[in-house]
């Protein structure tokens, strides 16, 4: 369940009253569902988890009320308490929640009204899933060498490419996807699209993960686009793309911190139960030592998210460094908790369909995707430096 209290400073009394009904609905709607044990499962479990988050209103949180979502503006701790009940539920319905929000929020920020007309309502409804497709081959964490191009033929765009570990891929209804339109501009030369998922030219090819999640290739073979499909000005995708992530990164440290705090449950559920050498697993002071230190980072990863998602909210317009930390700290302090809940667990931490080996497999993509640990420090380290130049 939410814990709202070390985290009342950063919310206000709509956000203290959604937590426990999304607790109420990850719990009845979302947790009972079996966990699919193949790619074509994962798959149609998506669809259904998408069908329940629209029908109890969740997706409409990802889109803004003029376009049928909850909340005037994108309300970026409401979505952050989302992903954390998620996370807590499920990784797959986390994911799916996680991307109807980043595939649509470029639409939001800089589409056309008859694009913003076409999908958004329909995200907010369920009725559309989102994808984001950014990753190339030879472009993770420098979108620099993105080769997928984009070029004008005559009154619209051709768009040819590779794009690699894409979530939803060949589920998604439409992608919001980068291209090169000037490739010697490096990524002054991106630029931003709406694909639908039925333009001739457009494939996908299923890649495996560890946990059934929708991922995949997407192959673009003269896929042709209407002008209305550019999102913003031509070259202005790089800077569309990080003002997204910049959003969005806190809502990946609260899926994190739900992940964690399941995980902690978990080990706190074993260790007050688990009789060795005649007294509870929670006894021993090294048990003690590892729930004090899950207990800390949890409560220190929930701050800093929740920080910066008042800080945008508050109406920041960059929240770049407190993203960053949130996102890094976040993630990397989950990881810690689940590895400790895993020891704790022992045995049944490693069977199959447990809980906490579910959580171990699903938390090690957070440190990944939407920019990884190392870049989010590069990110902190740039911002600390130029403070301390200019206090010189």
């Amino acid at each position: 369940m939410i814990d709202c209290q070390p985290i009342a400073p950063f919310l206000a009394s709509s956000h203290r009253q959604l937590a426990p009904e999304i607790d109420r609905f990850a719990g009845s709607e979302i947790a009972p569902l079996p966990h699919p044990q193949d790619d074509d499962a994962g798959r149609a479990q998506g669809r259904e988890i998408l069908r329940r988050l629209g029908a109890g209103g969740w997706s409409a949180w990802t889109v803004p009320a003029a376009w049928g979502g909850r909340a005037d503006s994108f309300d970026l701790r409401a979505c952050c308490l989302i992903r954390e009940a998620l996370g807590a539920a499920s990784s797959l319905a986390d994911s799916i929640f996680a991307l109807q929000g980043l595939g649509s929020l470029p639409i939001t920020l800089a589409g056309a009204d008859a694009v913003q007309r076409r999908w958004l309502p329909a995200v907010a409804a369920g009725e559309a899933m989102a994808g984001f497709a950014l990753t190339e081959p030879e472009a993770g964490s420098d979108p620099a060498g993105m080769a997928t191009r984009a070029v004008r033929e005559g009154d619209g765009w051709r768009l040819d490419g590779h794009k690699v570990y894409i979530s939803n891929a060949g589920l998604a209804d439409f992608y919001t996807l980068f291209a090169s339109t000037d490739p010697a501009a490096g990524h002054r030369g991106i630029s931003a699209f709406v694909l639908p998922a039925d333009t001739p030219g457009l494939t996908f090819r299923a890649q495996r993960l560890s946990a059934p999640h929708p991922l995949g290739e997407l192959f673009l073979d003269g896929c042709r686009l209407p002008a209305d499909s550019l999102l913003g000005e031509v070259g202005g995708g790089f800077k569309l793309a990080l003002k997204t992530l910049d959003r969005l990164r806190p809502t990946v440290a609260a899926a994190a911190c739900g992940m964690a705090r399941r995980a902690l449950d978990e080990a706190l559920a074993h260790a007050t139960s688990r009789q060795q050498f005649g007294q509870p697993l929670a006894s021993f002071q090294l048990t003690q030592q590892k729930i004090a230190r899950m207990a800390t980072d949890l409560t220190a990863a929930r701050l800093l998210t929740y920080r910066a998602a008042a800080k945008a909210d508050d109406g920041a317009e960059r929240i770049t460094l407190e993203a960053a930390m949130a996102k890094s700290f976040a993630t990397e302090a989950a990881q810690r908790i689940v590895d400790d809940a895993v020891q704790i667990l022992g045995g049944r931490g490693v069977v199959d369909d447990h809980p906490v080996d579910l959580l171990y497999r699903a938390v090690r993509a957070l440190r990944i995707y939407e920019g990884t640990t190392e870049i989010q420090h590069l990110v902190i380290a740039k911002h600390v430096l130029a403070a301390f130049g200019d206090a010189e």
